[in-house]
This record gives structure tokens, C-alpha cells and sequence, in this order.
């Protein structure tokens, strides 16, 4: 159970219930209109991080959900393991995430972010020989966009946890 109360959507002004709709009224989101205008930034880096990049699609979503992983936040895990499939992250590589250094399905771009994003998580930047491995493999912009995408998560990783988000099922929110 949440540790405040939800915000109210009839009580928004048009622009924060237009920001809740197109975001399925999510209860990340219904917690974060509490303070409309930084809803509204969140959004705008969140959506250019998932859909405006050049960082592909899959490495993303492995990152991210790595980073819920690593933050212990279920809600970020399912989200963007859903997410992730439906860029094509397969099942297998979904359930190998937990213990990915092990697993045989990722390829050496894929393993090279999960080892930079583990880093970035549990030490706050990765070693010299981490980010030299994944700069040799992406362009500067996607490098970028890869750390930003790990930091931005970490953030809302730590946002679902401090508030206790309830988890939603996905037919409430997948429209």
C-alpha cells in the first residue's frame, strides 16, 4: 500500500490529466502528479529517453531493467521486462537478468552495457576498463543516452520504493 495517498485526477488541471491519460493513469504516475510540473518534466525526459534515442531498443530496455533489478524495485522489473518485449528482448534473455554474467543469450554489446550498468548502479561510475569496453562498441550518443537511461531509472526505481507504488495489472494499464 502506498505511503500517501494517490493524487486526485479531478482535482489536476488539464494539462497534468492530459500527462496521466496518455500515461494509462498509472499509479507511478497519479503519485507523481502531486507535484504537476515535475510530472511533467519527467515525462518529457522519459519519453525522449524511451523514444526519441539512438540507442537500441534492446540494450535500453536490458539496461533498465537491470538497474530495477539492482534497486530492488519490482515494479520497474515487470514494467520494463514487458517493455522489453515488446522491443524484443526475449523471455530468455528477460529471465537471465538476475544472473546475466552466466548466461550464454546475450551478444558482447548487450553483456558490455549490462557490465557498465551494474557499475553505475552498485559502485556510482564503472571502472576505466568498463567504460572503455562499452565506448569501443557504441557512438558517443548512445553512450550518453545509455548512462542517462541507467540514472534515470535509478531514480525512478528509488521513487516507486520510497513510495511503496502499488503494482497495477497490466490489463489496468496497457490500453
Amino acid at each position: 500500500m502506498a505511503r500517501i495517498e494517490y493524487s486526485d485526477p479531478a482535482k489536476h488541471n488539464d494539462r497534468t490529466r492530459e500527462l496521466l491519460g496518455k500515461n494509462r493513469n498509472a499509479n507511478i504516475f497519479r503519485m507523481m502528479a502531486h507535484s504537476p510540473s515535475y510530472l511533467e518534466q519527467y515525462c518529457r525526459l522519459g519519453g525522449a529517453i524511451r523514444h526519441k534515442g539512438e540507442l537500441d531498443p534492446i540494450v535500453r530496455e536490458l539496461a533498465i531493467t537491470r538497474t530495477g533489478i539492482l534497486c530492488e524495485a519490482p515494479y520497474e522489473i515487470i514494467a520494463h521486462k514487458r517493455i522489453g518485449k515488446n522491443v524484443g528482448v526475449t523471455d530468455e534473455q528477460n529471465e537471465a537478468l538476475e544472473n546475466w554474467q552466466a548466461a550464454t543469450c546475450f551478444n558482447d554489446v548487450q553483456r558490455a552495457a549490462l557490465a557498465f550498468t551494474d557499475e553505475i548502479v552498485k559502485r556510482h561510475k564503472p571502472a576505466d576498463a568498463t567504460f572503455n569496453a562499452i565506448a569501443a562498441k557504441l557512438t558517443p550518443g548512445a553512450l550518453v543516452e545509455l548512462q542517462l537511461s541507467v540514472g534515470f531509472y535509478i531514480m525512478t526505481s528509488k521513487f516507486l520504493e520510497t513510495f511503496a507504488i502499488d503494482m497495477q495489472p497490466v490489463t489496468e494499464v496497457v490500453g
